[in-house]
């Protein structure tokens, strides 16, 4: 993935808690995936603690205000020095002198850079470093009251089907930051709602072959913020999944605006409204932006 997914449980730090079985109460299923979407993102180092992301290239002598240390970015990772008064830590031990750290794919509250309470998270995004900064004193965790999101409705739960493209297809969509970047899909992810068929371009993820779209629809700017994800899980064998828009979740961007989030690829934005799942952030303006 080449731009930010919530719920991946890596480098952004939400985790998403998996669709139910079958063998659980589907309201009850997504009462509890609520609430811990809820508490993930308000959690300490979730994405409300981003106060920014640092694009080592807009740096060139190496000086970021506000973070300590020198940053480099090179081809084999970022170089970071480091004196006793930084005040770095680098796996737990104080770091004096330069270290090479590669993209960090642990969630920030486990990120090996730490000074003081504040975490250091490297990241790479289409050749790019940048450091992001997560503080726990972060203004938007203390403006955070809550995700307004819509009970569970089981007219929004319904047979799909995934369709593999044969090789992975990059297109290039706008990002929430203004820049244009290439997000790799593979495949297709089809489904029937109100009286007609719908397809959406999916990206899969690389280490569970779970289906993660960017999608908009009728509400999207309006009832909702402008564009969500959507993350179905894990296809069967023959393509079969469950495609529960009562989960489509708010993008990390909508949290704080230090995120890389995609916008929906051609052909994602849904023709109808989806009156389910997440919409924007309680007392967010009714624009959804």
């Amino acid at each position: 993935m080449s731009a930010d997914a919530a719920g991946t449980g890596r480098t952004d730090g939400i985790e998403a808690v998996g669709a139910t079985d079958g063998t659980e109460d589907p309201a009850a299923a997504w009462k509890q995936w609520h609430e811990h979407r809820v508490a993930t993102v308000s959690a300490p180092y979730g994405p409300l603690a981003l106060t920014g992301t640092h694009w080592l290239a807009d740096y060139p002598e190496g000086r970021i205000p506000a973070v300590p240390g020198h940053w480099r970015a090179g081809g084999g990772g970022v170089t970071l020095t480091a004196v006793p008064g930084d005040g770095i830590a680098l796996d737990g031990e104080s770091l004096t002198g330069s270290a090479v750290l590669a993209a960090d794919g642990a969630p920030p509250s486990h990120s090996r850079l730490r000074a003081g309470e504040v975490r250091l998270v490297v990241i790479r995004r289409e050749g790019e470093w940048a450091v992001r900064v997560f503080d726990p004193a972060a203004p938007g965790r203390a403006a955070f009251t809550g995700i307004e999101a819509t009970p569970y409705d089981p007219a929004y739960a319904v047979p799909g089907r995934f369709t593999p493209y044969g090789e992975d297809r990059t297109v290039q969509v706008e990002n929430a930051d203004g820049r244009v970047r290439g997000l790799g899909l593979g495949g297709e992810l089809s489904f029937a709602f109100a009286g007609a068929r719908h397809t959406l371009r999916v990206v899969v993820d690389e280490e569970d072959g779970s289906l993660w779209a960017v999608i908009g629809d009728a509400t999207a700017g309006r009832s909702s913020y402008r564009f969500r994800f959507l993350k179905p899980g894990t296809p069967a064998a023959d393509g079969s999944v469950t495609v529960d828009l009562n989960r489509v979740q708010l993008p990390p961007c909508a949290f704080v605006d230090h995120f890389v989030c995609p916008f929906p690829p051609p052909g994602n934005t849904l023709p109808f409204g989806i009156e389910a799942g997440e919409r924007r952030l309680k007392g967010a303006l009714a624009s959804g932006i």
